[in-house]
């Protein structure tokens, strides 16, 4: 089965080798046809620490790091 990817912007960068993505997505709500945007934050590993806050990332599911860690860091740019 193919790992989920994710793109969203780090939010946070203050852990060590952990930053903090933001992933938003959008879908039509089912019985009044507008256009909805949710968010929701993931915890990636970052092992060289490069990512700063604003970056744009992408994020892959992976075997679980620490108790909220379940996703690493693609590269940016994607």
């Amino acid at each position: 089965m193919p790992k989920r990817v994710l793109q969203g912007t780090v939010v946070s960068d203050k852990n060590d080798k952990t930053i903090v993505v933001k992933v938003e997505r959008r879908f039509t709500h089912p019985l009044y046809k507008k256009t909805v945007r949710r968010t929701k934050n993931y915890k990636a590993h970052d092992a060289g620490n490069v990512h700063k806050v604003g970056d744009l990332v992408s994020i892959e599911e992976c075997r679980p790091i620490s108790k909220d860690k379940r996703w690493t860091v693609l590269g940016g740019d994607a």
